[in-house]
């Protein structure tokens, strides 16, 4: 064999050692760029850590977790070319691959999300006069978000952005719709906080998974001619913008609500 060939067998040789050493800085920097978007959550519904601390976690757990899955994509090609079957530390970069897309993706993708909506959190079928709380104003002292409804500016942004969400207006008695309405607030799993038959009025509380974030729920049920009107409103307690959640949530309530009654909804 010749000098050539030896340097030949020898850089060869070096480029999966340099391949293993990248997987598990790419592996090491993937799991923890995993770890730093996944903690936030907890962490601010456990009361651990404020809201700004929390998503700046998030967005450094994003870019640390980028960078884990560029150098494992770098160890996977370093890998792959060199001589010899080595499946474990492909299969450890694969993983470091897989896991650093994961980081980023999620924080990445909420962050679409949120510049696809517009930046309100307060949604409600009954723009012109929505349902007002009462039971649940005591719990929203603290909260930073009003109660308020915020006036013409955002009926027009949810206009344009949900021009789905209107009054639900049913063939049953109001008295059905209210207990309709009330089992459905159930199943979704809110927290009832008041439930008034002669006001025909529903409060609750619902809770995102991540987070632990608190939006608070009104529903008014009225008699409308021979039928029944439902209205419902779904305000966040924190943050300017809510991803969508609050739509999300007033869209599943009619949903459900129309599907729970026998009688079909007047067009």
């Amino acid at each position: 064999m010749g000098e050539n060939d030896s340097s030949q067998v020898r850089s060869a040789g070096n480029k999966p050692r340099f391949g293993h050493w990248l997987t598990g800085m790419g592996l090491g920097l993937a799991l923890l760029g995993g770890a730093l978007v996944l903690l936030p959550g907890p962490g601010y519904r456990w009361q651990l850590l404020e809201l700004s601390p929390a998503f700046t976690l998030l967005r450094w757990g994003a870019l640390v977790g980028l960078a884990g899955g560029f150098v494992s994509v770098l160890a996977l090609s370093l890998i792959v070319s060199g001589r010899g079957r080595r499946p474990p530390w492909a299969v450890f970069a694969s993983i470091g691959l897989l896991v650093g897309a994961m980081s980023f993706g999620v924080p990445w993708a909420l962050l679409q999300q949120a510049r696809r909506v517009p930046p309100i959190h307060d949604i409600t079928t009954d723009t012109a006069q929505p349902p007002l709380f009462h039971a649940l104003l005591s719990a929203r002292r603290a909260a930073s978000n009003p109660v308020v409804y915020g006036g013409p500016s955002v009926a027009r942004a949810q206009r344009q952005a949900y021009p789905d969400i209107q009054s639900l207006h049913l063939r049953v008695s109001p008295k059905q719709a209210f207990s309709a309405a009330l089992e459905v607030a159930k199943v979704m799993g809110w927290e009832i906080a008041a439930a008034v038959p002669q006001a025909g009025r529903i409060e609750a509380t619902a809770t995102t998974f991540w987070f632990g974030f608190k939006d608070d729920v009104v529903i008014l049920v009225r008699a409308a001619g021979s039928g029944a009107r439902v209205d419902i409103r779904s305000v966040s307690r924190v943050g300017v913008g809510d991803l969508g959640k609050n739509a999300e949530r007033v869209r599943r309530f009619c949903d459900r609500l129309t599907q729970t009654l026998p009688a079909p909804v007047i067009s």
